[in-house]
């Protein structure tokens, strides 16, 4: 019998019965029963104090709010995936437009350059927000990788106001991800930012120094 087989055998064989996990109490992580408008209150309070930017709109008008915002910051590239709801949407509509739409679903070596260079805005869909820190929670694809959030100068990002959880632990329990934990979760609270040794935060130095959410209602 190995040290392994005998040191598990003795724990297997405690006088005093096996082993039990801890009373768990979660109730630090949880529960603040917010309301909607609240839980939308706190999410933009939050994500506007560390400079992201929040456009409210309805399902039916966030193309109109998607080109105005394009067009006031002088957007003529962007980088979007194909399949997505939001990404087909906002193709047709930009079409014609006199912007460019980057395929963002290439291999990264093939236009590893190109994005790191000439891509001025990303566009993606989100999987949700939450209220207490004023993050975006993304689950990456082929279709809409991560670097399309992480790498432009402007990351846009589509956000329906129903989506909007209390707090993390509301998230992963919902989503059941004990069970189906996402491989490449994102969790985003506003554009890029470091702090050097004086800790004097900068934004935008390695990654996005705009973020713009589309709130849908």
């Amino acid at each position: 019998m190995s040290a392994r087989d005998t040191i598990l055998g003795r724990l297997r064989e405690r006088l005093d019965g096996p082993l039990a996990a801890p009373a768990c109490d979660f109730s630090v992580v949880t529960g603040r029963g917010w309301s909607h408008e609240e839980r939308l209150r706190r999410f933009e309070d939050k994500i506007a104090s560390v400079h992201g930017e929040v456009i409210h709109t309805d399902h039916a008008a966030w193309i109109e709010a998607l080109i105005s915002m394009l067009a006031d910051k002088d957007i003529k590239r962007l980088g979007l995936g194909r399949e997505h709801p939001i990404a087909q949407e906002a193709r047709t509509a930009l079409a014609d437009s006199g912007i460019e739409l980057t395929d963002a679903d290439r291999d990264i070596e093939s236009w590893q350059r190109e994005q790191f260079d000439s891509l001025e805005a990303g566009l993606t869909s989100t999987r949700g927000g939450i209220a207490e820190t004023g993050s975006l929670w993304l689950w990456p694809t082929s279709d809409e990788p991560r670097r399309l959030s992480l790498v432009p100068p402007l990351h846009i990002a589509v956000l329906d106001a129903d989506a909007i959880e209390d707090t993390f632990f509301d998230v992963v329990e919902r989503h059941d991800w004990a069970g189906n934990m996402p491989t490449n979760a994102l969790l985003i609270s506003g554009p890029s930012k470091t702090a050097d040794i004086e800790q004097t935060l900068a934004y935008g130095v390695h990654g996005p120094r705009e973020l713009v959410i589309l709130v849908r209602h």
